[in-house]
């Protein structure tokens, strides 16, 4: 019966947003572009707009779909350049690199969008075009290429969580997602592409820059880019995922008005089947809306999600018991988690961004958002107790309710004094998120990972009460200036925040208050770029992250219990340099970040825990030749317990951090037929540790994935084919940890079909 109720939810709300989709498609003839829907492209956008009209550009012309060798190749970099913070538009996209795959910019926080050459951090921006050949369905899928992030959650999970360089990132409740660089906006759990224009991974962390995240995350920022209107279209895509999963994606996106003033976007999708997995399914439903205005010197944006995500027998990670070997990894496609076992999630988030321009130098802003999400599930956390791979499991009902909003206000302002050219940007913010929780337990369930078992269906307890778990209050303000002198030659960014943290915790299931919590931190940023030529960019800097302190546990033996402890500190010291050779570009970077934890030693709980990442970097893009295009890198990681009050741990590994991470993703469009692309990719990850005495490490491992991409017209359509078959020796293997100690199983051999049509 729910199984059905998620279908019947689904499909209201997909023919809601398709009947919307069809009276925008038949109402919008007087104001569509007269020009061709032809060409692979992607028009060179800017977001340094002069601050008056001519900000709002017009349609770019699309090329004919068989000029396949030009059409392919993305804007070398110079053919359009990205501000550092100042008096201008800061919600649009940079243009891509050469490839187009990734762009030449990204937002760094409240110092907004910056070429990626004028930077003094390693950040990496995908672009829409890669995610669509990825065929890639959530941020997990987009982000596979990058050698600095691994995710800790497999395919067929409910979550998409992450580390990036050896710290964990969204793995709480919270949602530690920026959207537009806000927190408390995107889905909690899983962002979804069909709304995605870019994803930006900011590395290291950035309190400074973007606040603390929600769930004291600092390996680094992932920041969604929603797609808005530019060109006018309307794409239709059919897709097909292994075993019996299909779906469908429409995108529709007009502008209005006698200067083009009035934009609108909507996008989304319908997918329901059988996944790889065994007894898996899955149904999702997606709709965005995007609005904006352009005006003279007025602009506003609006964004509207809605998701639903249901799982009948997720796939779920693992606990080891205490004492045994992490075993062989079973076959991918077996599934523990039994068929009457179930997830049901749903997002609905808004934001309203707003900016006036007081003149051509300054610039005021001010947003306001927030998002409600609604977790249903019964599901158990399996337990490997011996050597041949038997589990336990309790499945447990789990209600949650997440309400979340978002504000903040500031000024951007360009400026000299002197010879010096100022980007100032200030910014004053609040994050509030509160978490309504129920549990209640099943019974006891039995099964084996190489010979899993069908055990008697077991109902939910489901109580419709919600008694509150948590809430905090997160207050920034925060001052940054990029300082630049010989014509942007040298770039000094300095910069502080001081950030509030309030936060209360309830008794599980009673509801009354158990701990507060109220501490306050100001983090700084320093950052430096010295560019002695045009492709070249050497940069360094010091940054710092923020996490709430840990609460002494109230049980028996701890001395201290209810305690609070004062934020933990994270610090970040990079250097790096970043080449372009022609259409291919290069970043090498070296890091080091520190960060305190807290642990029970001799009956007191003190921060006394510390865990340091070393690292080097190195990542490539572009196109090596006109026709082949290369992404990747590989990351080294030296991670340690620096510090620890159990003696015996001191210098271990610390939980989940690999000491290699490489990926290597080829493109090549066929010579002797060129509407036909070959897509490659290699993922490897090293030995990992389930556990922080390093006895139950899980083994190295490979991935391989191959595709290809055929664009055609059909009726004067530009139709792309796509096929893309991820793990394609079928490989078995545990695929990574997160800090919980808990491991997952990789995703066994998947294929992926689509169709995309351009009307």
């Amino acid at each position: 019966m729910r199984r059905m109720g998620g279908v019947e939810t689904v499909a209201r709300f997909g023919a809601a947003l398709l009947g919307g989709v069809a009276l925008l498609a038949w109402f919008e003839s007087p104001a569509r572009s007269q020009t061709p829907h032809g060409g692979s492209s992607i028009p060179p956008v800017t977001v340094d707009a002069p601050a008056q009209q001519s900000a709002r550009r017009a349609p770019t012309k699309r090329n004919d779909v068989r000029a396949r060798s030009n059409s392919r190749r993305a804007p070398t970099r110079g053919a359009a350049q990205v501000e550092t913070a100042a008096a201008r538009p800061q919600s649009g996209v940079a243009p891509a690199y050469a490839g187009g795959e990734v762009a030449q910019g990204a937002r760094l926080g409240m110092l907004g969008n910056t070429s990626t050459m004028k930077s003094p951090f390693n950040v990496t921006s995908y672009t829409e075009k890669f995610i669509r050949d990825r065929q890639a369905a959530t941020g997990a899928d987009a982000l596979i290429l990058d050698p600095s992030v691994r995710s800790s959650h497999p395919t067929g999970g409910i979550v998409d969580s992450f580390y990036i360089r050896g710290f964990p990132i969204n793995e709480g409740n919270n949602g530690e997602f920026a959207f537009e660089g806000l927190y408390g906006i995107a889905p909690t759990y899983r962002i979804f592409t069909d709304y995605v224009e870019r994803i930006e991974v900011l590395k290291g962390p950035s309190a400074a820059l973007s606040g603390m995240a929600p769930n004291g995350g600092v390996g680094g920022v992932i920041n969604v880019v929603p797609k808005r209107a530019e060109e006018d279209l309307t794409r239709l895509t059919a897709s097909y995922g292994s075993v019996a999963r299909f779906g469908g994606h429409w995108d529709v996106a007009r502008r209005y008005g006698d200067g083009k003033q009035w934009g609108v976007r909507a996008s989304g999708s319908l997918r329901d089947g059988d996944t790889p997995i065994d007894r898996q399914s899955e149904t999702t439903g997606v709709g965005s809306l995007a609005l904006d205005y352009q005006g003279e010197r007025f602009r506003s944006w609006l964004y509207l999600i809605a998701q639903t995500d249901r799982f009948d027998a997720p796939s779920r990670p693992f606990l080891m018991a205490p004492g045994l070997q992490v075993p062989k990894a079973p076959d991918g496609r077996l599934n523990v988690t039994q068929p009457w076992e179930w997830s049901h999630i749903t997002d609905k988030s808004v934001l309203l961004r707003t900016e006036y321009d007081l003149s051509d130098q300054v610039t005021l802003f001010a947003d306001v958002g927030g998002s409600k999400t609604n977790v249903e599930r019964f599901f158990g956390l399996p337990t490997i107790v011996n050597a041949n791979g038997n589990t336990t499991s309790t499945p447990q009902f789990f209600g949650l309710s997440i309400d979340r909003t978002t504000y903040d206000g500031g000024l951007r302002a360009r400026f000299d004094t002197g010879f010096v050219h100022h980007a100032l940007a200030f910014q004053a913010s609040v994050y509030h998120d509160a978490l309504y929780r129920r549990l209640t337990n099943g019974s006891v369930v039995g099964s084996n990972i190489y010979n899993p078992t069908i055990a008697p269906t077991q109902f939910a307890n489901e109580i419709s009460d919600r008694p509150r778990l948590s809430d905090s209050q997160l207050t920034g303000l925060s001052i940054a200036d990029t300082m630049s002198v010989l014509d942007e030659r040298i770039l000094l960014t300095l910069g502080v925040r001081r950030q509030g943290i309030e936060a209360n915790n309830y008794a599980s299931n009673v509801g009354t208050l158990t701990t507060s919590y109220d501490k306050s931190a100001v983090t700084p940023v320093v950052g430096l770029v010295v560019r002695p030529l045009d492709n070249v960019s050497l940069y360094a800097n010091y940054v710092e992250g923020l996490a709430r302190g840990d609460v002494a546990p109230v049980q028996p033996g701890v001395t201290n219990g209810g305690e609070v402890l004062q934020p933990y500190v994270a610090k970040q010291y990079e250097a790096g340099v970043k080449v372009e050779f022609g259409r291919i570009a290069t970043t090498f970077s070296a890091f080091e970040i520190s960060k305190a934890s807290g642990e029970l030693s001799a009956g007191r709980f003190a921060a006394t825990a510390e865990q340091r990442v070393r690292g080097l970097e190195f990542n490539v893009f572009g196109e090596l030749l006109p026709d082949v295009r290369l992404l990747g890198g590989i990351s080294l990681l030296d991670g340690t317990l620096t510090k620890t009050a159990v003696a015996a741990n001191l210098g271990n590994t610390p939980i989940g951090v690999a000491n290699i991470q490489a990926n290597i993703g080829a493109e090549w469009d066929l010579p002797w037929m060129r509407d036909l692309t070959l897509n490659g990719a290699v993922i490897y990850t090293g030995r990992q540790f389930v556990d922080s005495a390093n006895k139950q490490p899980i083994p190295e491992w490979t991935r391989l994935d191959l595709g290809a991409r055929y664009t055609t017209a059909i009726n004067g359509k530009k139709t792309v084919f796509r096929a893309n078959i991820q793990n394609v020796t079928g490989e078995s293997y545990w695929s990574s940890v997160a800090s919980f100690g808990t491991f997952f199983l990789g995703a066994p051999r998947t294929y992926l079909l689509s169709m995309t049509v351009d009307m």
